[in-house]
């Protein structure tokens, strides 16, 4: 009978939690303020971390059937991650874990795993058929630790041998997941246990690539003599063996054990300043299982393990910790500039942009961000305005109907119920936060002085500003604009928040085909990467290819572009379109009065009901998609 195709590189199995990680650095766990949120778990943070360098990762585990689970069932698959194997358990809750970083040696955190979903995997949850589909599956050492889970992770096992996978186990000794440490002790990571060392024997020769630090080859080999525990473990296992040495890098045995750890086979390691150590053997495992998998030499390998533990070590976080293939690539091939990778502007750019989440090919957005238009329309109060921008929304949502590739921009001071009800809807949401009309430069007042305000936005929302520049502007004007867009991409950024920048030069003075790509290299010059950039609709392919030069030239890695509609009648609107769409960075369009202007000045008025200015609106909105999508095709073609 043949086998089934290999549609996935690796399947990881065991542990899934939500990490709550303390934002302040340098204080105790009690001292915490606020907490950032990731998924977590050795064998969720390996399924990520491969995903990440470009391996089809797959993840068996269990997940409450609640609002964490679900973060962790849509995380993972915003991170590429095959989620088939993640089921829901209806009775326990997700595991949590609090964590903090005290300095470079403490860590504290506490496990929050009492009778939680993922120690309920049973080997029910283990289908053939799945793990069919995998060249490996990795284990880890805790779901070791209880007869279920043990048996559920045998069965995978001894299935993926059937199927002719590899197999590999991270042994992941954490006394505390054992029984064998306290609440407040989940910082251990070795207490000797000649139950867990009989434990873990009887598994190993179920592997053929064992991971571990020193001291959990201690427990796996039941000496606290590091060759003399790599020796028993090669009593009972033909495995090749890593041996994590932290600053010292790592060493591969693949045959007997010599008299010194010197004499494996090593890779290069990379000096940095640590940062944190959480998470950190999981960004090595992900290296690793890419260089393993790939058929890679033993050297490589681990200079792609050593690699991804440094970036890990450096990092806030686990997942969000490690590298990108691209990312991991530009840093083996640049090297080191600064031992604190997360203080390294030009890496931490490239991790930023080639780990987003989401991918939007097209983009057909409503902007019916538009304050200052709305306010002076016959009728109009701040009420009527944002009940007018409900009724958007259903235009909006009707037009999507459930489809990728649509969009809106709507405000939070006069939209802020459409804002809200738009969150979980499949709709890309940008967000403004210029003060309408302003030059200089003015951001909306609830963003407060040090634009702490974005710390309330959803992560999914997008900072969109619009600065009204010109190459040409004074100085003052310059440096004023210029010092409010930086200070508001760096706000961003530490928010976890993308950036669209809305440039407008024709609105300041006269323009030329050069006029928009000189604006963006300028902001480029200061070190401002917008995730987006909203381009007026021009007139010449060589206004177009200028622009689009001007962002690939410095960000190759850009969301792209979305056009402007400046209240253009639909037959100018459609002559634009057409000629933006020969560029590939243009994704789509960003537009609003053409779409709203009419319905709104007849619903403010009381000459238009509710449900004649959704259809008013959905109409337009409709057949500006189909312009769009019309000129997108015959421009690529």
């Amino acid at each position: 009978m043949p086998q089934p195709a290999k549609t996935l590189d690796v399947i990881t199995i065991g542990r899934s939690s939500v990490d709550l990680y303390g934002a302040q650095i340098g204080g105790r766990l009690e001292d915490m303020g606020s907490f950032q949120k990731y998924i977590g778990g050795s064998p969720t943070n390996m399924a990520a971390g491969t995903a990440r360098l470009g391996l089809k990762s797959a993840l068996i585990t269990r997940v409450g059937d609640e609002h964490m689970g679900r973060f962790i069932r849509e995380e993972l698959a915003r991170e590429g991650v095959d989620v088939r194997g993640v089921k829901t358990d209806p009775e326990r809750l997700t595991a949590l874990v609090l964590l903090g970083i005290r300095d470079d040696r403490q860590f504290p955190l506490i496990f929050y795993r009492e009778n939680c979903a993922d120690m309920a995997l049973c080997e029910d949850d283990i289908d053939e058929a799945f793990i069919a589909e995998a060249r490996s599956v990795v284990a880890t050492g805790t779901h070791l630790s209880h007869p279920r889970t043990e048996a559920a992770v045998l069965k995978a096992l001894a299935l993926a041998r059937k199927h002719g996978a590899q197999t590999a186990l991270d042994i992941d000794y954490r006394p505390n997941l054992w029984g064998l440490a306290g609440h407040g002790d989940g910082e251990s990571r070795f207490i000797e246990s000649a139950q867990v060392t009989a434990k873990l024997q009887s598994t190993l020769h179920l592997f053929d690539l064992i991971v571990g630090t020193e001291e959990e080859f201690h427990i796996a080999g039941g000496s606290t003599d590091t060759i003399a525990a790599l020796r028993a473990v090669r009593a009972v296992s033909a495995a090749t063996l890593v041996c994590k040495r932290g600053p010292m890098g790592a060493v591969a045995f693949t045959g007997a054990i010599p008299d010194s750890l010197d004499d494996g086979e090593t890779g290069p390691g990379f000096p940095i300043e640590v940062f944190n150590v959480l998470g950190a053997g999981d960004g090595f495992m992900s290296g690793l299982l890419k260089g393993w998998l790939d058929g890679e030499p033993w050297p490589v390998a681990l200079k792609y393990a050593n690699a991804c533990g440094a970036f890990a070590v450096s990092r806030h976080g686990c997942t969000p910790a490690y590298p990108s293939w691209q990312e991991l690539q530009f840093f083996l091939h640049r090297g080191i500039v600064t031992p604190a990778l997360r203080k390294d502007a030009e890496l931490e750019q490239i991790h930023w942009s080639t780990n987003r989440h989401g991918d939007w090919p097209t983009m057909r957005v409503f902007a019916f961000d538009h304050r200052l238009q709305l306010e002076t329309m016959e009728g109009a109060t701040p009420a009527r305005i944002g009940q007018f921008k409900e009724l958007c929304l259903q235009a909006a949502l009707a037009t999507a109907n459930g489809q990728p590739g649509y969009g809106i921009l709507c405000d939070s001071r006069l939209g802020r119920d459409a804002l809200y009800r738009a969150a979980g809807t499949g709709l890309w949401i940008g967000r403004p936060v210029e003060w309408p009309g302003s030059r200089p430069l003015t951001l909306e007042p609830e963003l407060g002085p040090d634009f702490g305000g974005l710390q309330e936005w959803p992560l999914a929302h997008v900072v969109k500003v619009l600065c009204f520049y010109h190459p040409e502007d004074d100085a003052a004007t310059k440096a004023a604009q210029e010092e409010t867009v930086r200070r508001l991409f760096h706000a961003a950024r530490r928010n976890r928040l993308e950036l669209l920048l809305e440039i407008i030069p024709s609105k300041v003075g006269p323009v030329t085909d050069d006029t928009s790509a000189r604006v963006i290299q300028r902001f480029y010059d200061l070190g401002i990467y917008p995730d987006w950039w909203k381009l007026e609709p021009f007139t010449t392919d060589a206004a177009w290819e200028q622009a689009c030069s001007a962002i690939t030239r410095n960000d190759p890695h850009t969301r792209g572009v979305v056009v402007l509609g400046l209240d253009a009648p639909e037959t100018e609107l459609a002559a634009a379109l057409t000629l933006a769409a020969r560029q590939p960075l243009v994704k789509g369009f960003a537009i609003g009065r053409t779409i709203f202007g009419d319905a709104a000045r007849g619903w403010l008025k009381g000459e238009m009901t509710d449900a004649q200015a959704v259809a008013m609106m959905t109409e337009r909105y409709r057949r500006l998609c189909s312009v769009w999508d019309a000129a997108r095709e015959g421009g690529t073609q």
